[in-house]
């Protein structure tokens, strides 16, 4: 377990600017519910997942629809997997996406599109394409957290392939390195291990 609090304190002035919404706090929590359920330790997976969904969601730690900036309408009208266009922390997309995490989580995405929108879920997603889980490989590419945080590799920058290429890699390393930190720190506080 993380001591959140120590968690949140470091965080807010070194990846938040000093201040964090409820929101955050929120979307943050459902992370580490999500973590803490599933009895994971190795705390880089952790703080690449919290540094993925930092830059996906624009800091907000909330779910985000794609182009969330712009209408329903532009959506429908410029994105050739419309609707099943990119929501929750990581951006689940395509129809086929949006089945395999449906049926592996036990939700009927197909059924509700927005449900990939709701904090518990869409870190569950997240959790599952990102590492082994369920389908015992990465189920967004085919690359997972485990391949690029073990025994004997620390690849954060490498990492970045398993949600978008080498795309803005170096930049979501350097939040890795930052969610890091904190997260070893709150997990020094003899309340987490």
């Amino acid at each position: 377990m993380i001591d959140r609090k120590a968690f949140f304190d470091g965080i807010r002035p070194d990846l938040f600017g000093g201040n964090l919404t409820q929101e955050q706090v929120s979307g943050i929590d459902a992370i580490l519910d999500e973590w803490e359920a599933r009895k994971l330790t190795d705390l880089r997976w952790l703080a690449y997942m919290l540094a993925t969904t930092y830059h996906e969601t624009n800091k907000t730690m909330q779910p985000v629809r794609e182009a969330y900036w712009l209408s329903e309408t532009w959506r429908r009208n410029n994105l050739r997997y419309w609707p099943w266009y990119g929501r929750g922390y990581v951006q689940l997309t395509w129809e086929e996406n949006y089945r395999k995490m449906g049926r592996l989580l036990g939700v009927d995405l197909l059924g509700n599109l927005d449900l990939a929108m709701d904090p518990h879920i869409a870190a569950a997603i997240m959790f599952e394409g990102m590492l082994k889980a369920e389908s015992t490989f990465g189920d967004f590419t085919g690359k997972c957290l485990e391949m690029y945080f073990n025994d004997t590799t620390d690849d954060p920058v490498g990492a970045r392939r398993i949600i978008n290429g080498t795309d803005k890699a170096d930049l979501i390393a350097g939040y890795h390195r930052g969610f890091l930190t904190d997260l070893q720190n709150a997990s020094s506080c003899g309340k987490a291990s």
